[in-house]
């Protein structure tokens, strides 16, 4: 127990993987990565820099002397200086050209595009594997007819693995962003003060076609295509908000899905994973909460609010650059991913255990589905000699005095025995009776998951083979 705030996305949410991935050690690993790059393209392209200084530097980019590093910046009151002296005191050879021509927005802002590259791929990983749950769950139940809503009213039926597919489909769509913003990551590069590179025009005496190959170097060394092309001290706070509107959408998407599953729950037909000892209420002992999936929604809403921040970060810099940026961003972004991470790791809970009760949905659908095969019956009674016009009228007289017996007396559906008293359809209840195969109205949706999964889903798995198999374990 401590007696300091400990955030819940550490403590409760997010998973170990997200976590590092935003620790300060992957920060301050980074850093050093960047200035091996820096010193090691500057010698390159001709500076009076040694392979024994680079080697130096190399030798102890792991071990990092944080205790030094602590000290120094209660000292200097500057982070970036303090590592800079720190790393200079385990290598002495090469401390003369640590950060060389650089600013600290080379190793700040570099490292924080190198952090949200690998926490976008993370996400990616997880997504993918939410939706290939998601295909396994839709080619289960293809065939299950269920009643289907719009407006939250009994519509026309579909089928459980059909309306698998609309989640699966919104989740597509973030994937696709997804994939857009990685391909245009690019790093900030090495563009000095200002972002006119003039600190390597002094280094280079002038050379401006060597100064063009620093930042390309750079890239390369780092694992990146490029950088971006112009710039003032930092990158546009624009990719902030581009990576924080990918996971507002991922964040709706799941929001959306979360709710149905609230409300499937509700209607006792699907629910979430519920474990041998877990409690419901602390009051009602019987019930079954869909825990899971309001902490879901809950977080998604977080996510979602979350990058309102970003926006009005990039909306706001002053000219080359401020620095009202930095203790926003120092929150809203790790904690958007690190919330977006939790989200995941509950979808893939709850997809990969949700139960469904085909009893209840059978026992659901067929208490409207009457109404819904009245265009049927009256078709059939058409066929038989009657009058289209003249049946439509009775069948809506009926169907009313049907619903009223529901919804006012509180007795069975009894449209069907209704219309089999009425001499005009001339049809019996046997005959009625037959029409109530719900399969006959889910219309395409066992062939519309095939194509879907066919067609879409699966090319998008055999990309990713190497990604699947992901399993999450809710910490509570």
């Amino acid at each position: 127990m401590t007696n300091r705030y400990v955030s819940p996305l550490s403590e409760r949410y997010a998973s170990e993987e997200m976590q590092y991935i935003f620790s300060p050690d992957m920060k301050f690993r980074t850093w050093r990565r960047l200035w091996i790059a820096l010193a090691e393209t500057e010698m390159e392209l001709g500076l009076n820099i040694t392979r024994e200084q680079i080697d130096e530097l190399k030798e102890h980019a792991e071990d990092i002397n944080y205790d030094v590093a602590r000290k120094r910046e209660k000292e200097v009151r500057h982070d970036v200086m303090s590592h800079v002296y720190a790393y200079g005191v385990q290598c002495p050879k090469a401390k003369g050209i640590i950060h060389l021509g650089a600013t600290s927005c080379y190793v700040g802002d570099n490292t924080d595009i190198i952090v949200m590259n690998e926490a976008l791929k993370l996400v990616r990983r997880k997504l993918i594997n939410v939706i290939y749950e998601m295909s396994k769950f839709a080619d289960r139940y293809k065939e299950l007819p269920t009643l289907a809503f719009t407006h939250f009213q009994p519509a026309q039926p579909t089928t459980v693995g059909k309306r698998a597919t609309l989640w699966m489909n919104e989740f597509m769509l973030d994937l696709e962003e997804i994939d857009f913003v990685l391909s245009t990551m690019k790093l900030l590069g090495s563009k000095g003060t200002t972002g006119t590179q003039a600190s390597f025009l002094e280094l280079f005496d002038g050379d401006n076609e060597k100064i063009d190959r620093i930042d390309p170097m750079i890239a390369a060394k780092m694992g990146f295509k490029e950088c971006y092309p112009v710039s003032g001290q930092t990158y546009s706070r624009k990719i902030d908000t581009r990576v924080a509107n990918v996971l507002a959408s991922i964040a709706a998407s799941a929001h959306k899905f979360s709710n149905d599953i609230r409300l499937l729950q509700h209607l006792k037909e699907v629910e979430e994973p519920f474990e041998k000892n877990q409690i419901g209420s602390s009051a009602m002992a019987y019930k079954r909460n869909p825990m899971r999936s309001e902490r879901i929604a809950s977080l998604s809403r977080y996510v979602m609010i979350d990058a309102l921040n970003p926006a009005i970060t990039s909306a706001t810099q002053w000219f080359e650059r401020t620095l009202d940026d930095s203790a926003n961003k120092r929150l809203s972004i790790p904690e958007g991913f690190l919330a977006i991470d939790g989200v995941l790791d509950l979808c893939l809970n709850v997809v990969d255990g949700l139960v469904v009760y085909d009893k209840v949905i059978d026992r659901h659908l067929r208490s409207e589905l009457p109404f819904m095969a009245t265009e049927n019956i009256m078709m059939d009674a058409v066929k038989a000699g009657g009058d289209r016009q003249e049946l439509h009228e009775r069948i809506r007289e009926l169907s009313m005095e049907a619903a009223r017996n529901v919804k006012e007396r509180g007795e069975e559906n009894n449209l069907l025995k209704l219309i089999a008293d009425d001499p005009e359809f001339n049809m019996s209840i046997t005959e009625l009776n037959r029409t109530m195969d719900p399969k006959k109205y889910v219309g395409r949706a066992p062939q519309q998951v095939d194509k879907y999964l066919k067609e879409v889903i699966q090319p998008m798995l055999d990309a990713n083979r190497d990604v699947l198999g992901m399993h999450a374990e809710i910490n509570v």
